[in-house]
């Protein structure tokens, strides 16, 4: 399966990422590689607490992700 994440890179130099689908699953590393592993891990995670608590099943699907200028 696929999820949409945003990736943001910090003033300290380290990423953010945040998957969009799943509210709260965010993760970071120095790299973009060890950031995009590292909310792999974080998905798989929260995929499996689901599991554990499908009565908390929060998902949100997302169509599209745009730029906004203000």
């Amino acid at each position: 399966m696929n999820y949409k994440v945003s990736l943001a890179k910090n003033p300290d130099g380290w990423y953010t990422v945040e998957c969009l689908n799943f509210p709260g699953c965010i993760s970071q590393g120095r790299t973009k590689k060890d950031a995009l592993k590292n909310i792999k891990d974080a998905i798989k995670g929260y995929l499996a607490s689901l599991k554990k608590h499908p009565d908390e099943l929060v998902y949100r699907e997302v169509k599209e992700v745009v730029a906004v200028s203000v």
